[in-house]
Formats: structure tokens, sequence, C-alpha cells
């Protein structure tokens, strides 16, 4: 083996483990096996929809060091599908594995404070935002933004859960107490035209790619729809790829991350949350894409390189949300379409997705 300091890619047959069993690891394994490569789907739920399709699984806490072990044994590399993942799992898995992205992302996209925190310290622009550690600091934060705001909790908590939108100071104490007085931040308000993500790659050798930017559209704080083109000028898809860039390289990432943003009306971008993992928006590059997100994930993990991200069509992601799934039926007739075998549609809940596509521009 050559002594560059670099390890060598991973060949086919190589597993790699993904720690979660959602849609988004399915979707990691499915991409991967595409490539010859075989899967270890390591998860704490009892109902894991990545065991499906998975070469190997293992249901076990994410704090038993045993089982990691034992896990860590049958991988050749290992990654993650959603950012709740202990950190202290990656370097514990790290004593016998590598690990990619690695545990300072997932430090950081943990702790809504230490994230924007990190982004200003980029020189990226964020919504103003305050840490919250009592009832008394969530009126001060209230005073100093001097406006409506959104108190959040510093950790935990996705597609709306654990938040509150707040108009005054006692809103601000009132809401802390109710979200239980855990360590928080409140948020300034945005006014924004529409909201954009950019899901960018960084590969084991420093090679970056970008897919075009998504008009990203919520419903009850729930992605509902994601368009490309997203309507931004091409000088500001290739700001938001520059943004995206200094975070990877900043956090000498591997892998595939999601950069959500606000735009404003005068075309300001603004870093809303950024995501270690594949992400919800970045669906449509399945069928807009020769090399989807998720295939541009394995490839980074594996060592390869990474793929061209160029779209080939215009494409509109829908969520299927919660009962939507019962149409099953009717939905069975599109093209484009993803149901994740789920077992229980709760409300809220993505049980799949679909995706139109059109010639491109």
């Amino acid at each position: 083996m050559p002594q560059t300091g670099k390890p060598e890619p991973l060949p086919p047959g190589s597993t790699i483990g993904i720690l979660g069993g959602g849609q988004l690891g399915r979707m990691l394994a499915l991409a991967a096996a595409r490539l010859g490569l075989k899967t270890h789907v390591y998860s704490d739920e009892s109902e894991s929809c990545a065991f499906y399709v998975a070469s190997e699984t293992t249901r076990a806490s994410f704090r038993d060091p045993k089982e990691l072990a034992k896990f860590a044994r049958r991988c050749d590399a290992v990654t993650f599908e959603f950012e709740n993942v202990p950190d202290e799992t990656v370097r514990e898995l790290m004593q016998h594995v590598p690990v990619a992205p690695g545990p300072e992302p997932l430090r950081i996209a943990q702790d809504r404070f230490l994230e924007k925190s990190f982004l200003q310290q980029k020189g990226l622009l964020t919504a103003p935002f305050h840490n919250v550690a009592s009832e008394s600091q969530a009126r001060e934060a209230f005073t100093a933004l001097a406006g409506p705001a959104v108190l959040k909790t510093r950790r935990l908590g996705y597609d709306g859960k654990g938040q509150r939108i707040v108009k005054t100071a006692e809103d601000a104490a009132r809401a802390f107490a109710e979200l239980g007085g855990v360590p928080s931040i409140l948020e300034g308000f945005v006014e924004f035209a529409f909201e954009t993500s950019v899901i960018a790659a960084r590969g084991q050798d420093g090679a970056f790619a970008a897919y075009d930017p998504a008009l990203n559209e919520h419903e009850h704080h729930i992605l509902r729809r994601s368009t490309v083109p997203s309507g931004l000028p091409e000088k500001k898809v290739q700001e938001a790829f520059a943004m995206a860039r200094r975070i990877a390289e900043a956090l000498n990432y591997i892998g595939v991350l999601g950069v959500e943003l606000f735009v404003t009306k005068d075309l300001r971008l603004l870093v809303n949350e950024i995501a270690p993992r594949v992400h919800n928006s970045g669906h449509w590059t399945l069928e807009g894409c020769a090399v989807s997100q998720f295939e541009q994930h394995i490839r980074a993990v594996a060592g390869w390189p990474l793929g061209d991200p160029a779209r080939h069509s215009n494409a509109v992601m829908r969520n299927i949300i919660g009962a939507e799934v019962e149409d099953w039926k009717q939905l069975a007739g599109r093209a484009g379409l993803h149901l994740y075998g789920k077992r229980v549609a709760r409300p809220g809940r993505k049980m799949g997705h679909v995706t139109t596509i059109s010639p491109g521009e």
C-alpha cells in the first residue's frame, strides 16, 4: 500500500456501517448496493425501515460499547443518517473503524447555540440569536432582539419540535418553562422571501461538489415540497456553493452536508441550519441527477471519487406525510415514487416521497 497517509478506497464487497435505521439510511443502503458495496445498519429503534434493505442489521443501544465494538468489526467504514447520534458513539467507533463525517460536525450540529456561533465565526450570516438558560435570560434576550422571535431548545428537536414562537418577553419566559427549562436559544425572526438549501459533498481527497439549490416549502414546520431550479440568480447560487464549501472545509468534512438558507427580499443569504448527513431537500437528486446525494455520500465515505452533481432535469419532490400513504393505489401509477416501508402512518411522519421531472433548462 502506498505510504500517502490517506486510506485506500474501499473495494466492491466492502461493508459500510450506517448508524440509524430511518429512510435516509434505507436510501443510503440502496445506493451502496448499486455500487457493489454491502451495508450494516445499526439502530436503537424497534422499527427501522432501513433494516429491510441492508446486508446486516444490529438493534442495540448507541451507548453499548460491546455491541458497538462487534458492529465495528463487521464494517470497513461507518457513517450515520441522522444527527442525534451521540458524538461519544462516534468516538467509540473511531477506536476500531474509520467514521465519516466524524464527531466534530455532530457536536456542532447537535447544539443550536454552538452551530450559530460556529457559523458566525466563519463569517456567515445567521438570524440574530441569544443563549437562554433561565426565564430571566429569556426575557432579557427578547428585549435585546426587540421583536418577535423563536425559542428553540439547544439540543434535539426537528420538524418544528422543541420550538415556540414568542411575541413578548413574558411569552419567552413562559415558553422556556414549557420546554422544560432546558438550555435554549432565542432567535430573531428573519424576513425572508423564500427558503433554499444546498446539498454539497466533500471527498476524502478534499474534492468538493454541490447540487443546484432547491426552493423549499414547509407545512406545519415539515418540508412539503422541494423544487429545482429554485429561481435563485446564478451569482447567488455560486455564493451559496461557496458558503457550503467554507463550512465543509472548516469541519474537514467527509460526506454529504445539507445547508439550509434563508433568502431575504434583497437576496442576502442567511444560514438557518446545517445537517451533517444526506438531506430531505436533496431527494430530488434520485431522479434529477445521474449521481444522487445518496450515492455521493457513499462514494465519499468509501473514498471513491465524487460523482458529477449536474442536474439533467427540472424536478419537484413532494413528501408523502402521515395518512397520505394510504392512497398508495393512486400513487402507484406515478413514476419517481419512493415508499419507505414504515408500518405506522403517524401524523407528521414522512412515509415516502414522489418526484416529478421535466426537461431541464
